[in-house]
């Protein structure tokens, strides 16, 4: 599952100037466990990519309100897949079953 965060100006302007972000974007990591992580910018605000393995829809919210709890953040949840499970997926069946 790919996990988007967008984190509002306020409190992580403050958590920087207090010198806290870091160490609390650490413990959110141990805590959820990513496979990747990848830190950006998204519509003027900063933002995170984090791919999560998520198996079962109750994990979401151990996932979420960290972010939530602590920075305010906004989280989304996608659906990914590797093109080993793209082949999986039985794509040239299901276009013929919708000719």
């Amino acid at each position: 599952m790919l996990l988007e965060v967008h984190f509002p100006h306020e409190p992580f302007n403050s958590l920087v100037r207090s010198g806290e972000a870091g160490n609390m974007i650490g413990r959110v990591m141990e805590e959820i466990k990513p496979e990747a992580v990848y830190f950006t910018e998204s519509h003027g605000h900063r933002s995170g990519i984090f791919v999560v393995d998520v198996k079962e829809s109750s994990d979401v919210p151990g996932l979420a309100e960290p972010f939530f709890l602590k920075f305010n953040a906004d989280c989304r949840f996608r659906i990914v897949m590797s093109p080993d499970e793209l082949q999986k997926a039985g794509l040239q069946e299901i276009g013929n079953r919708w000719k």
